[in-house]
Order: C-alpha cells, then structure tokens, then sequence
C-alpha cells in the first residue's frame, strides 16, 4: 500500500510553467512538490511542434549587457538567478529546435534541484477537505491548494459532419513521402496548420489549408500565436499560383469516397456558397484544448472558449474552485490573443506575479516594493528608468503593470509586474494598505494597431513628424492614475523609433508635467 505524501503546494507538471512555479517556491522555502507524467521535464516538448522547429526567438547577440534587457529578445529562458541558465546558451539558432528546449528544461530542473516526481500521471484529484491527488501507481497527495500547469494536452476537434474522418495534427504522419502526390486540405490556419503545410509543399499534389475569417498575421497584429512569417512559405506558393490554395470559409462536413474524401466548405468570399471538393489526406491542425477529466465533480474546473481552457480569476485561479490555480499556456484565456500568457516569454512572468499574489494570499508576505519620494521628478525618473528596461512589461503589454501607490499618509510606494486587473481588486480589497490613488505604468500599442499594414510607407509616422504626436502601430508607455478604483486621466509618452523614452523634452517634461 502507497503511503500518503502531504505538501502544501502540489505543482501538476514538469513543463516551463510548471518548473518555474516550483523555482519560485523552492527559492522561497515553500513546502512543494511537482508531479510529471513523463520520464523527464518538459514531455510535452518530445512530441511538439511535430517538426521540431520553435517558432520562439532566441537571440543571443543582442550589443546588451543588461540582462533584463535581453530578455526582450529570448523567448524561452525562464526566469531564475543563474546566468548559466539562461536557453541562450544552449543553441545559437535564433529560431531552437524543440530538443534543445527538453535539454533546456531538463537541467533547469536538475541544477536547481527541484523537487519533481517524474513517470507520476495523475488519473484522479478529489476534495474531501484538502485536495487528494492520485497517480497510475496509486500513490496518494495530499495538498492545501494545487497549481495546474499541464497545458493543452488534448486535441481540440471542431463540431463538423464526418470529423471522425480527418487525421490530427497531433499524430499525423510528418514523413513527406507519405504524401507523394496526394491532394490534402488542412483544416485550421494556425501556425501548426501551416507548419504542416511547408513541410509537405514539395511532395503533394495540392495542399489547401481552410478556415472562416481572416487570416491574421503576427507582424500585423502584435499577437505572436497569430501566423508567423517563419512559418508563411505557403502563401508564396497560393499567391504566385502553383497549384496551392487558402480557403476562406467553413468546413461543413467530410464523408468518405472510395479511397479518398469529399468535403463541404461553404465559402465566406462569395456568401457561403458551397462546393463539394476531393481530398486524398484530410489533417485536423485545429489546436489543443486542457483536459478537466481528471477532476472529481465536486472540483472540477469550469471551462471557458468552446470548454478549451479552464476559467479564471485575475489571480489564475479557478472561478469555482478555491486554491486551484494555473500557471502556463493555459492563463491565456486571461488575455486571449492579445498578448502572450500563452507563451513562455510571457507566462513566465506571469508565473513569477502568481508566485507573488500566492506569497500574500497564503504567507502574508507583501508584494515587493520600494519607496519613492513623493515629487514629481522622483516619480518620472522612476518611471522612465523601468520603461527603459523592463522586459516583463514589454512582453506581457497591456497586461501587467507597474504600480505608483501614494498612501493616505502622502508616502509612494513602486511596484513592479503586477496584473492590471488584480491590483483594481487587490487596492479595493485594502491588500496593498491605505491607498489614496494609483498610477499604472504599461507598454501599450495603440487603438487599432492591427488594422494597418505597418510596412505602408503612405501611413507614414506621425512621431517622426510631430513630437506630440503618436504612432498607434508601435509600443509606448501609458500611464493612468486611478482613484477609489476610478481611472482619473491618463498620459502617453511619445512612441520614437528606438523605442527608448529618455529625452528630455520628448518624454521627462511631459510626463514630469503631468504627474504635477
């Protein structure tokens, strides 16, 4: 008979959410343990993406010194003290392979000695009182609150007549000469969609890659799960007419002839007419979804965005399970598609701010914070010091911000990387003491910075012209005071090429100006 193994904080997987979760608690002395039911850190990572290449920037040069700096441009390390752990020094490939990321993660978890049970699968998490936790081998946890950080490990398969027809993307054949002179359609136009679709161009037939809408482009868009350009050869191919195709419409339904398949698509270009057309292979490249099933009724997560993810508070925490957080690709239902919890150059902070909100929730350990003379200059300076180097902010934009609390007694307190909208709940909770009001300091693009075409020389720059002015299409700070939950006004610091905001007339004066 297994024994029973009690901890405070049960961290359900080894991947990067989880490994960061579990640093942040052992740097802190937190009684923790991590369940991971594959043989070595970061599973998921031996299977995906199916071609191996990460669409994940790793930039090693940078002419920077600065180490928060150059977190702008590495998209995989996570956060930790140890400079020799850094994923910049373990490939100089700006865009790694996904070997490189298990190798990563496997001696993040090592060299920090942390406290991972590795082939332990969870089948079964019920709350009698505490949450009890079960594995394959029938092993027993115990824990006072839990943090899921499994991912979207189940494919996500769309209500269409005849799915059942469709392979997956998740364990579809990725050998090229399996599709020797096949026509196959791809249904989805995300990037493993058309992952999918560069990988076999040179043996099909014809490949068709079919989805409604429009397609979104990340350099448009600013939302990196948006189409890549590493990853848009196909377009090429559609554009300049070789045989290739994008499908604006929807998949009505898919049914079996002979050997191959028809499908129904009902085209949204020319009002949902529908055209039956003739496939040799048909690949679902639809996503992923989080899987609840091992969840007991009486704790099991609601589910939000077609059941894909589960729903959460501004803590990350479930809304109808109490001390059941998530950490991971899985936040992203918290911003989605708009900034990047679902990636590790954004989760990972987003992990470190969870670590934080748990740490006073749990510990009463305030969140960190220095003092700032109450004066305008101090506070500019302050403010134009941070936005110069912060990578939190200028990853997660929009989403985190840094904070300038000004007490009933007149002193000002700075915080750095917290949640927009827990800090509007936390202040009226009283959790950061007696606040008088609040700055919020983000990195912002502007209203409708994805409906232009930021290569159109014809929309010009209007910062380069004026120095009032501002170009929506790139990042600016934005800092709004609040009062008593209440947005007072708000000021913009002028966007400039470089994205540095240091001169003295452009950026000091007018925000010293405003803070007065």
């Amino acid at each position: 008979m297994s024994s029973e193994v009690t901890t405070e904080c049960l961290v359900i997987g080894a991947g990067p959410a989880g490994l960061q979760a579990s640093y942040l608690l052992h740097r802190a002395g937190r009684d923790h343990l991590v369940l991971e039911s594959g043989q070595a850190a970061g599973t998921f990572f031996t299977r995906f993406p199916r071609h191996r290449q990460l669409i994940s920037i790793n930039k090693v040069y940078t002419g920077w010194d600065d180490p928060e700096l150059n977190l702008r441009v590495d998209w995989n390390s996570l956060l930790s003290d140890d400079p020799e752990l850094l994923f910049t020094g373990y490939t100089p490939r700006y865009f790694p392979t996904a070997d490189d990321m298990v190798r990563y993660l496997g001696d993040f978890a090592v060299k920090n000695d942390l406290p991972v049970r590795y082939d332990t699968r969870v089948v079964s998490v019920t709350r009698p009182d505490d949450f009890v936790v079960r594995d394959q081998h029938g092993g027993t946890y115990r824990a006072k609150r839990i943090i899921v950080a499994t991912g979207v490990s189940q494919p996500y398969v769309p209500d269409i007549d005849g799915v059942e027809h469709a392979e997956h993307y998740y364990d579809v054949s990725v050998d090229p000469q399996d599709f020797t002179n096949k026509r196959v359609l791809i249904i989805g136009r995300g990037n493993s969609a058309f992952e999918t679709a560069d990988a076999l161009m040179e043996t099909t037939s014809v490949i068709h890659v079919a989805g409604p809408g429009s397609l979104k482009l990340a350099w448009q868009t600013h939302f990196v799960g948006h189409l890549r350009a590493v990853n848009n050869n196909f377009l090429d191919t559609y554009q300049l007419k070789s045989q290739n195709a994008l499908l604006d419409g929807h998949i009505k339904g898919i049914r079996r002839d002979g050997d191959a398949y028809l499908v129904k698509v009902s085209f949204q270009r020319v009002n949902e007419v529908i055209k039956e057309i003739r496939y040799d292979r048909v690949i679902l490249a639809t996503g992923f979804r989080f899987d609840a099933s091992i969840f007991a009724p009486e704790c099991r997560p609601q589910l939000t965005i077609k059941s894909r993810f589960p729903d959460q508070t501004a803590a990350w925490e479930s809304v109808n399970v109490p001390d059941l957080f998530f950490a991971g690709t899985i936040t992203q239902m918290r911003d989605f598609k708009k900034s990047t919890s679902g990636f590790i150059h954004g989760f990972r902070y987003g992990v470190r701010a969870l670590h934080r909100i748990a740490e006073q929730r749990y510990h009463g350990v305030d969140w960190p914070s220095r003092s700032v003379e109450p004066a305008a200059d101090a506070v500019t300076e302050a403010i134009i010091e941070r936005v110069n180097r912060t990578s939190a902010l200028w990853q997660m934009f929009g989403f985190l911000a840094d904070v300038v609390l000004t007490g009933k007694d007149g002193s000002v307190r700075y915080l750095e990387e917290v949640p927009v909208a827990h800090l509007h709940e936390a202040v009226a909770r009283g959790e950061f003491g007696d606040v008088e009001s609040y700055l919020t300091v983000t990195l912002e693009y502007g209203e409708d910075h994805d409906k232009v075409n930021p290569f159109d020389i014809t929309a010009g720059r209007t910062s380069q012209d004026d120095t009032s002015g501002l170009d929506g299409r790139y990042l600016h700070p934005v800092v709004r005071r609040f009062r008593a939950g209440e947005l007072v006004d708000e000021h913009h610091v002028t966007e400039n090429l470089e994205n540095e905001w240091d001169s003295e007339t452009v950026h000091r004066t007018p925000l010293r100006e405003y803070l007065r």
